[in-house]
């Protein structure tokens, strides 16, 4: 026979007006739905023993109490109603005990009593003790939590992502879309990152749940198909759970962004093979990264800033070597890609690995990197750059120090696979750190902050070194070495209604409205870094830049700028006095008395 409950949530899903691939994915949910509603089955289930043995002693008590008779105040005998026992009985199980009523009782009422209240001690003792048992078994827990989990994530209205993994990546995302205001659920199948989860100082309320992200049942019960969820990002240490997020998604809600980290090609692949997911590979982004870093340090020290997000610091600037030959020490996939990219720069590469093979590549160096003898192979005291991007941190620290003990004048690109080892590294003082966690983070964080932020890291290393070194300078100058905030501005008449008029005279510019609402000499601390009009941009357009009605601006300033731009675009009188220098009265009452004054 059908569990009734299944057949409930087949019905109810079967009223899906929905695509088919969104009724498919409720339809998916229904078991898991099914599951996180059985709770209190589960304790009927578990506890029908233990509530059998105390309706079966209550019930004998209270017969008991019916059938011995007693004596009333004159002496005659007097049995018990059912109703009187009852009373007496409840009283006496639960340990209040108010006395003997309506009379006192006989001495076989008394014995009857005693046995009565050993037996209600034995199976109080039995229904408590299966309880404790029921609230520590692992799956009346688990479906507590995800009964409880289900609730919250039902009751979101506002936009949220899914992130499926809460590792160091997912941790500094969290943090970095709590300060931006966006709302986030968790998957992990690890119960120890919950608990730092639901532990962490979030402004918002968390929905996570300890659960395997590869089953699409529990995906949809954590918002998959949720009108409200706007992006789903698989984020765990396995690559194939990260896969198996991808197939979900897009067989589910092929309409919904997606966003995975991977570091084969052949998982690449397989990945695009489900729609257009997003790919972040840490080592394609690190050999990028590394190539702008040695071309162009200040449009790589800008990127770096802003893809880090609310409250970070200006990063040094790099020193980036001069022309010259490399080497590389792990030829595994980091130092195939990183050697790649070099080569197509034209700059002579020598690559390192104990299990690389000669037949790979002709210029390899078959051996232990760390090994003296190995590194006397190489013309370390010629080369201008060297690469440590093993997947062990000690032996990544152990290479550094042995090529700056051949030669100190290196450019030194290290690889840090523990966020435990931070320390050792930041003390080793690394030219360019490979964190892949922080990679993907910072390349996950300036995709899905906005769109026009990724639109700008795009375009801004076209703009040239010198044009990147005065833009942080702006930067700088006004609003400090912190990044406090960057938002979006669209200029429509239902997000600024206050500059429709200025709008339309095609007379608005970018200086006048950067304008403090409290002293119009004064400037905003803001810069605006790039504004979108229809298919182009312009990147950190000067004061002189005339906008127009549609535009969408990417602002990077103090929250107090925001707040009081947010003023100028809402409030007429204030982009009165912004814009002219007049100020008019705001207030009915104030409107009258400077009529009256005139």
């Amino acid at each position: 026979m059908a569990n009734p409950l299944l057949a409930f949530w087949s019905t109810l899903l079967g009223r899906d007006e929905d695509r088919p691939a969104r009724r498919r994915g409720r339809q998916a949910a229904a078991a898991s739905a099914a599951q996180a509603s059985a709770t209190v089955f589960l304790v009927m289930r578990r506890m029908r023993a233990p509530l059998i043995v105390l309706i079966v002693i209550f019930a004998v008590s209270v017969l008991g109490l019916t059938l011995i008779p007693g004596q009333d105040a004159a002496g005659r005998p007097w049995r018990m109603g059912f109703f009187d026992a009852f009373y007496v009985m409840t009283y006496t199980a639960s340990t209040i005990g108010f006395g003997e009523i309506p009379y006192p009782f006989t001495y076989n009422q008394r014995m009857w009593v005693t046995i009565v209240i050993y037996l209600t001690v034995i199976g109080w003792a039995y229904a408590i003790g299966s309880l404790l048992a029921l609230l520590q078994d692992r799956a009346f827990r688990h479906a507590l939590a995800l009964q409880h989990f289900r609730r919250k994530v039902n009751r979101l209205r506002e936009p949220f992502l899914i992130l499926a993994g809460y590792g160091r990546t997912g941790e500094l995302l969290g943090h970095s879309f709590d300060a931006l205001g966006r709302r986030f659920v968790v998957l992990d199948a690890n119960e120890d990152r919950i608990d730092d989860l639901e532990l962490g100082s979030y402004h918002a309320d968390v929905p996570a749940l300890v659960a395997d992200a590869r089953d699409p049942g529990l995906l949809c019960v954590a918002g998959l198909t949720h009108p409200s969820c706007e992006a789903v990002l698989a984020l765990t240490d396995d690559e194939e759970t990260n896969l198996a997020v991808v197939m979900a998604a897009a067989l589910l809600r092929p309409d919904l962004p997606v966003i995975a980290r991977t570091t084969s090609r052949v998982l690449v692949e397989r990945m695009q093979a489900f729609g257009d997911p997003t790919v972040v590979n840490p080592f394609d982004c690190f050999g990028d990264h590394l190539r702008i870093a040695l071309k162009a340090p200040a449009s790589y020290q800008l990127m770096t800033w802003l893809e880090s997000g609310p409250g970070a610091e200006l990063p040094v600037r790099g020193r980036p070597p001069r022309e010259g030959a490399w080497v590389v020490c792990g030829y595994g996939r980091l130092g195939r890609q990183i050697t790649a990219d070099l080569r197509v720069e034209g700059t002579q590469v020598t690559p390192i690995d104990p299990r690389a093979s000669a037949d790979e590549d002709a210029d390899v160096v078959v051996g232990d990197g760390s090994d003296p003898r190995v590194l006397s192979r190489v013309d370390l005291h010629s080369a201008v750059g060297f690469v440590a991007g093993t997947d062990s941190d000690t032996t990544n620290l152990s290479l550094v120090a042995a090529a700056r003990r051949a030669n100190p004048g290196l450019f030194v690109a290290a690889r840090q696979n523990r966020s435990a080892s931070a320390a050792l590294f930041a003390a080793m003082e690394i030219d360019a750190l490979l964190v892949p966690t922080d990679v993907i983070a910072r390349e996950v964080y300036a995709q899905l902050s906005t769109p026009l932020l990724w639109r700008f890291l795009r375009e801004m290393p076209a703009k040239g070194e010198a044009w990147a070194a005065a833009l942080i300078d702006r930067l700088t100058s006004l609003c400090g070495t912190q990044l406090h905030t960057m938002w979006k501005v669209h200029l429509t008449p239902k997000e600024a209604p206050a500059l429709s008029g200025w709008l339309a005279s095609g007379q608005l510019c970018l200086a006048d409205l950067m304008r403090s609402p409290n002293n119009r000499d004064e400037p905003l601390p803001a810069v605006a870094l790039i504004v979108l009009r229809g298919e182009g941009c312009t990147l950190a357009p000067d004061g002189d830049f005339v906008l127009v009605t549609g535009d969408e601006v990417l602002f990077a300033g103090w929250s107090a700028a925001r707040r009081a731009l947010d003023t100028t675009l809402l409030v007429d009188a204030v982009r009165e006095y912004v814009l002219t220098g007049r100020r008019v009265p705001e207030s009915w009452i104030w409107r009258k008395l400077t009529r009256a004054a005139t």
